[in-house]
């Protein structure tokens, strides 16, 4: 007698194929009602806005590959059957991106078209297109990337160059072969596309699927923890551990892997990697992950592997606080969802914003300045791409028991009349009625004009204001409880830190000391800025006595007194 046999969903048998029941499915549809009240499904006119996007860029690129093509002497016929590509990875192929999400886009261009050319022609062609601002290239990023606003759109737009004379619309990059002779840097930005598809490839329910990421993203990015650059996880990475619970649960509704996803995570025997599928050998050169051979590949605290070659860790920036905050965010959120189970919580108490603000009694404020807008997105760029080389060296002390990075920067725009006051904005000093959160193209021009005349200066003294820019960055420092029997106050020494960190950061090619800078400051909860406290008014503050000294005025970093 004949049976099939069940498929398995990846490198294990599922935990339970059992359908959900009809409690879990009317909890399923309560999400997405959840879900939809909160704005998190993009309308109809915005997702035909990124369709034009879309095919906007398609059409870009294809100039791109012309233009350079003709630099290079190729005959016009053969400049214009070169080709080139858009395709997209990241939330939006996946299917599960928010109304305000980023659009990940590739450009896949032939052989004689050479990185450096995406960073100069292709570069100075979205400068020629008016739907676009906010325009910066980030050459030396992991991936290197040009990010830009895009008829209101951001977007990361990546390039990678295939070994082939041309490329044609019909292009599909699951064939391993295609990485064939390629750099590094190539391979990682296929790979996000590759990557998207074959997670897609991998689950059993896509619909299902999409509403567990919808929500598992939210309510990541509501806890603060969702920023691959500050060394939580990133958007691949929560993508991956949610398929993973689908194919552990293959029958399930959304809801029931929303729940199997926390009850499973918090209790992850790490650095036991997460795996979709058993990593891939192929007859390429590429180093492919494996803790048996490479000594920094068993450091990784959290590995998720990406489930196409050459598999890569899509966490290695975690690290030790990153981790512990992570595993304690699980933990709550296995709680919050036994609750909604049981019908004495709702999905919306998940979504509790994270109350970072109001979790610690010091806090390290890093602020980068410049007095252009062009060159404060490349500046406050890098200083973020490298605030986790501080937190590492953060964590060294023996009495700092947590470092935790706030996963963005708040960008400001600063109207000074005199270099006192430049110099006052690049130490955190601010004049309140001349500080405001930064715009998107001319705002900020009006919004000089406007303040000029509300406080009443005269045309001269309008124009006499100058514009500083500052990101300011936040690291909420979780210092060892003092032993009863020790005597007097403790001092957490903070110099080799802060100093190593601004050696690292002035030492960008691209630094200039005259019209840039960057203060690490050591500020006490009660000296952070009103309107971080004010943003989350709503939240209970902690139930923990929180001892509370008179304002220290000191702005020396480098010392903690406990």
């Amino acid at each position: 007698m004949s049976y099939e046999v069940p498929r398995h969903w990846g490198v294990t048998a599922p935990i339970s194929v059992a359908v959900s029941s009809a409690h879990e499915i009317e909890l399923d549809a309560d999400l997405l009602n959840t879900l939809q009240d909160l704005g998190l499904f993009e309308n109809e006119h915005d997702a035909q806005k990124r369709v034009i996007v879309l095919e906007k860029l398609n059409q870009i690129v294809k100039e791109f590959v012309f233009r350079v093509s003709r630099l290079k002497g190729m005959p016009e016929a053969d400049a214009k059957d070169a080709g080139g590509k858009i395709f997209t990875f990241g939330s939006y192929h996946l299917g599960a991106h928010m109304a305000d999400a980023d659009l990940d886009t590739l450009c896949v261009v032939p052989r004689h078209v050479e990185r450096d050319y995406f960073f100069t022609v292709m570069y100075d062609l979205l400068k020629e297109q008016p739907e676009v601002t906010d325009l910066t290239a980030v050459v030396d990023a992991y991936v290197p990337v040009i990010k830009m606003n895009f008829s209101g759109i951001p977007i990361d737009f990546v390039c990678a160059r295939l070994e082939l004379s041309c490329i044609p619309d019909d292009l599909d990059l699951s064939d391993n072969n295609l990485l064939r002779n390629l750099d590094e840097r190539c391979v990682r930005a296929l790979n996000g596309s590759r990557v998207a598809d074959e997670i897609l490839r991998l689950i059993p329910n896509i619909p299902v699927f999409r509403t567990a990421l919808r929500t598992i993203k939210f309510w990541a990015k509501r806890r603060a923890i969702y920023s691959n650059v500050m060394g939580f996880f990133g958007g691949v990475a929560w993508a991956l551990l949610v398929a993973r619970i689908c194919q552990l649960f293959p029958n399930a509704c959304g809801a029931t892997i929303v729940s199997q996803f926390f009850q499973i995570m918090h209790k992850w025997k790490w650095p036991t990697p997460v795996l979709l599928k058993h990593t891939e050998v192929a007859p390429l050169e590429f180093r492919v992950w494996d803790p048996e051979l490479y000594p920094a590949d068993k450091s990784h605290r959290m590995p998720i592997i990406t489930p196409v070659y050459p598999a890569m860790c899509a966490t290695h920036n975690v690290t030790y606080s990153t981790m512990k905050i992570m595993i304690k965010e699980f933990k709550r959120g296995a709680e919050v969802v036994d609750r909604i189970f049981v019908g004495s919580g709702s999905w919306i108490d998940l979504f509790e914003k994270s109350d970072f603000f109001h979790a610690y009694k010091h806090y390290l404020q890093v602020i980068a300045c410049s007095t252009s807008p062009e060159s404060q997105l490349e500046w406050s760029g890098l200083v973020e791409s490298r605030i986790r080389q501080l937190l590492l060296k953060l964590e060294l002390n023996d009495m700092l028991f947590l470092a935790h990075p706030y996963i963005h920067g708040f960008e400001r725009i600063h109207y000074c009349l005199n270099e006192q006051e430049k110099m006052d904005v690049s130490k955190g000093i601010f004049v309140p009625e001349r500080t405001f959160p930064v715009g998107e193209g001319n705002a900020d021009d009006r919004r000089k004009q406007q303040t000029g005349h509300t406080i009443g200066y005269s045309n001269g003294q309008m124009n006499a204001m100058e514009a500083v820019y500052t990101t300011t960055f936040y690291i909420g420092l979780f210092v060892e409880v003092k032993p009863d029997r020790s005597a007097g106050p403790r001092k957490l020494n903070l110099a080799w830190p802060v100093q190593e960190f601004n050696k690292l950061v002035r030492s960008w090619e691209k630094f200039d000391s005259t019209s840039m800078n960057i203060v690490v400051k050591n500020l006490r909860s009660n000296m952070l800025p009103p309107e971080l406290l004010n943003e989350e008014r709503r939240l209970k503050r902690p139930q923990r006595k929180v001892h509370r000294s008179r304002r220290n005025h000191d702005d020396n970093p480098q010392k903690v007194t406990e």
